[in-house]
């Protein structure tokens, strides 16, 4: 079942990586990368499960700090770069 999940996150990261090269806008792109993170981050938390590995699951609540960090960090400058367009 998990390789099944697996999977599935492999998908939806091929789906990031297109979002990502061909987003017509920065603030798509933004996001794809932020959801690319996301999936894996996800990845690794599945991959603790079936390894049975908890140290990874440290692994992945750091990450998820980071990447909320990161998610601020580039709303602000996508922000501040639409901003400075509207003038």
């Amino acid at each position: 079942m998990l390789n099944v999940v697996l999977g599935v996150l492999a998908v939806a990261m091929l789906v990031a990586i297109g979002r990502t090269i061909f987003g017509p806008t920065p603030a798509d792109r933004a996001l794809a990368v932020d959801f690319g993170f996301a999936i894996f981050v996800a990845g690794i938390a599945v991959l603790a499960v079936r390894l049975d590995e908890p140290a990874l699951l440290d692994l992945v609540l750091a990450a998820t700090l980071v990447g909320f960090l990161g998610t601020v960090a580039v709303a602000k400058l996508v922000e501040h770069v639409a901003g400075r367009e509207a003038r």
